[in-house]
């Protein structure tokens, strides 16, 4: 179904964003994958798909990195005609010990991040009058939770963002969408749950069953391959004319 198309996914060595760029590669778009740490892994996994791979390491926090990235994108693959916003990080604590240093950190790479990169991707969607924007907030994109401020912000400014972007888009090819998953058992939320678990001397399956209970009413986590099967739908003709939506994928969570 997207054969030929290329999808720029940021943060996708590991965790969602890595789920994200397989589905898409399932289907044939060729990846640029993005993220810090090791991403040969991540890289032979998408190319075993028999799609063509690439790797940019650039810092999300910074505009002129962003830009390289777009940059290399046209040069190497033709330009972006999918751009997955998925980079982000986590810091908690309450408003007032949060340390201004994170909150910055935060905005940057949950929220600023993705403004960048759109302002350097839409114009080549535009020429081609066909794109995908789907940027990944949070059930905080749509509610709030105690001791997130900096990321509870961010996200909201993602959906807030998102539907602007598809207003300025709308009489084009060009679709802008925010998915807003609940927990998802990456190693970030792993290590949430190994935490509680030692905090609490609790077993680890007890610690996972009380975080769930706390915000999911399904006491199941969203996997990153259902993120990307709704990310590859979002993708598809029978999206055509989705704009400017905040999509829960988060067991029922905003539904309380």
């Amino acid at each position: 179904m997207l054969h030929g198309k290329i999808a720029l996914v940021t943060g996708s060595t590991s965790g969602i964003g890595h789920g994200i760029a397989l589905e898409l590669a399932k289907q044939g778009a060729n990846i640029i994958l993005n993220g810090f740490g090791e991403f040969e892994p991540a890289k032979a996994e998408v190319a075993a798909l028999g799609v063509k791979v690439g790797y940019h390491g650039a810092d999300m926090s910074k505009p002129a990195e962003i830009e390289a990235m777009i940059t290399y994108a046209n040069a190497e693959f033709g330009g972006v005609d999918i751009l997955v916003n998925n980079a982000g990080i986590q810091h908690v604590a309450p408003i007032e010990s949060f340390p201004p240093e994170k909150w910055d950190a935060i905005i940057a790479i949950n929220l600023s991040a993705a403004f960048h990169a759109m302002r350097f991707a839409i114009p080549g969607m535009r020429a081609k009058n066909w794109g995908r924007v789907i940027s990944i907030a949070s059930a905080h994109g749509l509610v709030g939770s105690a001791q997130k401020v900096a990321y509870v912000a961010a996200k909201h400014g993602i959906v807030g963002m998102t539907k602007v972007v598809a207003l300025e888009t709308a009489t084009t090819g060009i679709t802008v969408n925010a998915i807003c998953p609940g927990w998802v058992l990456t190693p970030l939320v792993q290590k949430q749950i190994d935490d509680r678990a030692v905090k609490e001397g609790i077993p680890v399956e007890q610690a996972s069953r009380e975080l769930l209970s706390e915000k999911e009413p399904s006491l199941q986590f969203t996997t990153p391959e259902q993120l990307g099967g709704l990310a590859v739908f979002l993708c598809s003709p029978a999206a055509d004319n989705i704009r400017g939506v905040a999509w829960a994928a988060d067991g029922g969570w905003t539904a309380q």
